[in-house]
């Protein structure tokens, strides 16, 4: 039997929505599991924005990768402290911020420590809410 996971071809309402709720909320609690591709990715989701700060950080520190630091930064926050007075209308998120995510490969998540991941939510075939951990047997 040959089964088939397919992006979606039209992301999933409730889960642009469950994204939608953690940008707005500005929340990094939403535990949460998708499939995507074949790998079952686990972890926390996190808005954008602090995503993109945590990952600049991280490449900031590092010797050889600082000077792609600058390209995480997010283009909205450089124009609000330009001076910028007005705001774009949100559109509805089209990616998912993981932090403090792993991918599971049979019992082990990788990495051990979790990472950060940006996924397209257009790509996910399936989800559930809530991570994954294991416990040694």
């Amino acid at each position: 039997m040959l089964v088939a996971f397919l992006p979606m071809s039209k992301p999933d309402d409730l889960l642009v929505a469950i994204a939608a709720a953690v940008e707005s909320q500005q929340t990094n609690q939403m535990s949460l599991t998708v499939l995507v591709q074949g790998a079952v990715i686990t972890g926390r989701l996190a808005p954008e924005s602090a995503w993109r700060r945590r990952v600049a950080e991280v490449l900031a520190d590092s010797d050889r990768l600082g000077p792609f630091a600058s390209l995480f930064m997010h283009p909205e926050t450089e124009a609000e402290g330009a001076g910028a007075t007005r705001r774009r209308t949100p559109e509805p998120p089209s990616y998912l911020h993981f932090h403090v995510a792993r991918i599971l490969q049979g019992t082990v998540g990788i990495p051990e420590t979790g990472g950060m991941y940006r996924i397209a939510i257009k790509d996910v075939s399936a989800w559930t809410m809530g991570d994954f951990s294991y416990s040694e047997p």
